[in-house]
């Protein structure tokens, strides 16, 4: 078998007919492009524009996306590791076309990513919306969880909650978004050549458990937009009764389809379900996998929840003190206020969106929001991992610049050496991009990445 691609042989029985009804004469380019080489597509940070993207060819539905001419080692680029740039599927990416078409980015809006990590679609999103809209950004499978919270630290947005609940318990936000996103766990036939396992549990079965799953959760989804607001539901699957059907299941519970306007030249098909439309990426026609996404509008009203906060439950105002020392971090330090965990945390929180904070703080448990800043020893300040990777730091803290070999050092969580000394805490940097801290202390230098993010890749090759 190719490793980039699946042999047609392979193509579950049942699947293959399902394919053939639905495409009928483009079923053969179809199955041809799932032997063929899986394409590899970036989209930029636009917050840390430090890759090179002069010589690639732009993903046509978003302005940021950009198609590879071969997969690198993402893992060993310094750049990956600061997020200046995310590796995500290029349809996908169609998520900030239908954004755009659908709602007003230029106001600050209430966005929820319900099914969110790894981090590709929030990231995306954090990119698109006015920069005091409130992302939050959820997670169902607790194991999931981490790598969704490291991906948005790299991306370095301050603005985001990360939340791990199911859905139906989100009862108390009845109301409370603009916009909710479900790219809902699905069957994955999208992704049969760009990962082979997803045909090995492919089965008529899980279609239908896949299905069911994805009314549940639409269902609990529903309540919680204000009415006016948008629903944007996707798939990376083929398959009617996770698509259309789904479609169909939204225009009879209060919502009515919002269509876009896609030229021609895309390829993207149309679907079209009782006056409903969905858009369906193919491989044998967009230079990209199997993705499925339909825009609503809710009609129906929701009788919002009326929360009384007043304070936070867990975190206090840091000391006035504490707040002019550690507010020097900050390049625009007169718009966050700053705060203290009960373990010492000092949080940075957006104070356009201090308000908004308060109200999930009361309303939903398993989450964490604003940015992180570090943490105060005695009257010495132990800035974090996560504020060295944020778009909010003090562009003027010192910095160590690094080659690529230092850098890849770095991040094997190697102790480095200079041939100057450096002083107190400073920026490693790659290209202008932060990596994390290091701080010289005498003739040493300590390197103060996260034991959790160190890479461990046999690095010999790359420097």
């Amino acid at each position: 078998m190719n490793i980039h691609g699946l042999s047609p042989a392979g193509l579950p029985p049942a699947f293959r007919e399902q394919m053939q009804a639905q495409l009928g004469a483009d079923f053969t380019a179809f199955e041809s492009a799932l032997t063929q080489e899986t394409p590899v597509s970036i989209r930029i940070n636009p917050r840390k524009p430090q890759y090179n993207t002069a010589d690639l060819e732009r993903v046509p539905w978003c302005s940021e996306g950009f198609y590879l001419p071969e997969r690198p080692s993402f893992t060993l680029d310094p750049l990956f590791q600061a997020g200046a740039y995310y590796v995500q599927e290029a349809s996908s990416m169609l998520l900030k076309e239908a954004l755009t078409q659908t709602t007003n980015l230029n106001r600050p809006l209430r966005v929820l990513d319900l099914c969110a990590a790894p981090g590709g679609k929030s990231t995306l999103l954090a990119s698109s919306l006015h920069p005091d809209s409130l992302l939050m950004c959820n997670e169902v499978i607790r194991s999931r969880v981490s790598v969704l919270r490291e991906n948005m630290d790299k991306w370095g947005y301050p603005n985001v909650v990360i939340s791990h609940h199911d859905p139906e318990d989100m009862g108390n936000l009845a109301g409370f978004f603009d916009v909710v996103v479900v790219d809902a766990p699905c069957s994955g036939e999208g992704l049969f050549r760009k990962d082979p396992d997803a045909m090995q549990e492919w089965s008529e079965a899980n279609v239908q458990l896949c299905s069911a799953r994805q009314k549940r959760i639409l269902s609990a989804a529903a309540p919680l937009l204000d009415e006016g607001g948008v629903l944007i539901y996707s798939t990376c699957t083929y398959n009617d009764d996770e698509n259309t059907a789904n479609v169909r299941y939204l225009t009879e519970h209060g919502f009515r389809n919002r269509l876009l306007i896609l030229p021609s030249e895309w390829n993207v098909v149309e679907k079209e379900v009782d006056g409903a439309v969905g858009y369906q990426c193919f491989p044998h026609r967009v230079r990209g996998e199997g993705f499925f996404i339909s825009v609503f509008k809710k009609t129906a009203f929701t009788a919002t929840v009326k929360l009384d906060a007043r304070t936070f439950r867990s975190i206090r105002a840091l000391r006035p003190r504490e707040t002019t020392s550690a507010l020097k971090w900050l390049q625009n330090p007169a718009d966050f206020s700053l705060w203290e965990k009960p373990n010492g945390d000092v949080m940075a929180l957006p104070k356009a969106l201090e308000k908004q904070f308060l109200l999930l703080d009361s309303a939903i448990h398993n989450k964490g929001f604003g940015l992180e800043m570090g943490q105060f020893k005695g009257t010495d300040f132990i800035p974090s991992h996560a504020l060295a990777l944020s778009a909010a730091i003090n562009q003027s803290l010192p910095t160590k610049p690094l080659s690529k070999e230092e850098a890849l050092r770095y991040f094997k969580k190697e102790n480095l050496v200079f041939d100057e000394p450096i002083k107190g805490w400073q920026l490693a940097q790659y290209e202008g991009a932060n990596l994390g801290w290091v701080k010289g202390v005498g003739n040493r230098v300590n390197n103060y990445l996260p034991k959790d993010w160190r890479i461990r890749m046999d690095i010999k090759e790359y420097i």
